[in-house]
């Protein structure tokens, strides 16, 4: 176990968590992780299985004189975003994740520290394994491909879960409870080109934008955060002019569900311009430090020569694609388009421009739209697709998946709201995510189940420095027991 571990409560949890960081668990790459928790199931005593989607569902029989109990299903998912500090070297499908301890919080300093949702899991894994619980017919679903398109909830089968209750794992404020999430889909644009040839004499450039801070796509979409994709775009749209500026390649963002820290440029020009560009993006720098400084202090513009000889390429971005793809990224809409009106603080549709790849051939993006409302979800991925449709661009929707419905009686969240009460001696909160959860997808194939989510306090998830609070992992287990326990009462 790693010595940062040792001396944290509950040590179940952590020892779980522990094997979760050593474990590689990148989306689609579960399978490892999933075989090792179903060995351990195995020498547990444990009913486990499979299903066709790839995701593991546990089973631990009912305490003694609880069997009539509603039957609770803890699900969590499998999977992690992976996400690093440009520079730093760390392969998430080979190598462990490395935490660190400090002021209380347990955080990962380069990369995403993967608890979420691998505290939820372990939360579940210590559930399953504690026999002086007291609890109903206990299920444990744990989900693969949440990150990267909810696949394993897409295929999770009706008529595979036993119980008529749920809690979810996977939020990340600890105090509150969640009773509905945003749904969405993707609108993934894609362009085919002609390269054209370097001219004669022109010179390569990397331009950069980076030292961004990141995050949730869903969760900080509402905090002005910066995008280095629609910044570094910006940027290129009013160089080309002033300098004959050639775009040859533009990168973005890792994740369709983050908001990208950094971007990047390779272009070229004459050389009688690169000082006129070295001065224009000086004088970029200083502008966007002063527009950002508050909420992005670390934003840093910088342009550098591409030396290797393998690093250059042979051909550029014709002219005309170059404009579509800078003039329609820039129109292109990011961020926050409406409130709720219904559900007051809370973001009701939104989309983020996650992923850019544009090369000498072609290009592609993806941009990953929310919505309380599905009707809305719908309308803002059609404005996307038609304003790429004008260029007589590709731009398909896919991966839809629906919200979760508030439902302000639930029976369960009362439960969940007395016990709070009685043990902390103070009233929780009830929210709606402007995220999703897989509770939205589960919920339309088990329409009668009864879900509540809850979690630890979590910082930055889906952005390297992820941290997790510690002390509030330990209420969450205490929080866990008490609501099984009090499910789980024997009738009189």
């Amino acid at each position: 176990m790693n010595p940062v571990f040792a001396s944290l409560q509950p040590a179940a949890v952590w020892r779980h968590f522990d094997t979760l960081c050593r474990i590689p668990r990148p989306s689609k790459q579960e399978a490892v992780l999933r075989a090792h928790v179903a060995q351990w199931a195995q020498a547990q005593g444990l009913h486990h299985e499979v299903d066709a989607a790839g995701n593991l569902l546990v089973r631990k029989p009912a305490s003694p004189g609880c069997e009539d109990r509603p039957g609770v299903v803890l699900q969590g998912h499998l999977d992690m975003v992976c996400q690093a500090n440009s520079g730093v070297a760390h392969d998430f499908s080979r190598d462990p994740i490395t935490p660190v301890l400090q002021d209380g919080w347990l955080r990962a300093e380069d990369t995403t520290l993967g608890a979420d949702n691998g505290i939820g899991v372990a939360l579940a894994l210590a559930a399953l394994e504690d026999r002086t619980l007291v609890h109903g017919p206990l299920e444990a679903l744990f989900t693969v491909d949440e990150e990267a398109g909810m696949g394993g909830a897409q295929g999770l089968a009706p008529g595979l879960l036993q119980g008529s209750l749920m809690l979810n794992l996977d939020t990340e404020e600890w105090g509150e409870f969640y009773l509905g999430c945003a749904g969405g889909l993707d609108v993934n644009v894609d362009r085919t080109a002609c390269a054209e040839p370097l001219p004669t004499g022109h010179l390569h450039r990397c331009i950069r934008l980076g030292g961004l801070r990141g995050g949730h796509s869903g969760i900080h979409i509402h905090e002005g955060r910066g995008h280095a994709i629609k910044l570094l775009v910006r940027v290129l749209h009013a160089l080309a002019p002033a300098c004959g500026l050639r775009l040859v390649s533009l990168q973005g963002g890792t994740a369709r569900n983050a908001l990208p820290r950094e971007a990047f440029a390779i272009v070229a020009l004459p050389p009688d311009q690169v000082p006129v560009l070295e001065t224009q993006l000086a004088a970029w720098h200083a502008l966007l430090r002063d527009e950002w400084a508050d909420a992005e202090p670390g934003l840093r513009l910088q342009v550098e020569e591409v030396n290797r000889d393998d690093a250059r390429p042979a051909g550029l971005l014709p002219q005309h694609e170059q404009a579509i793809w800078l003039n329609t990224l820039l129109a292109a809409p990011h961020g926050v388009k409406r409130q709720s009106l219904s559900v007051p603080g809370v973001v009701e549709t939104s989309n983020n421009l996650g992923m850019v790849s544009v090369s000498p051939e072609g290009g592609h993006c993806n941009f990953m739209v929310r919505s309380l409302r599905d009707s809305q979800a719908h309308a803002l991925a059609q404005e996307i697709v038609s304003l790429w449709q004008l260029t007589g661009t590709t731009a398909v929707c896919a991966g839809q998946y629906p919200g979760w419905t508030p439902r302000p009686d639930s029976a369960l969240l009362r439960t969940c709201q007395q016990v709070f009460a009685r043990e902390f001696d103070q009233a929780s909160h009830v929210q709606v995510i402007h995220a999703g959860l897989e509770c939205g997808l589960i919920s339309a194939k088990y329409p009668a189940m009864d879900i509540v989510s809850f979690g630890p306090t979590i910082r930055g998830a889906h952005a390297p420095g992820e941290s997790v609070d510690v002390a509030s992992v330990a209420r969450c287990w205490h929080l866990l027991v008490a609501i099984l326990q009090e499910l789980g009462a024997p009738t009189a």
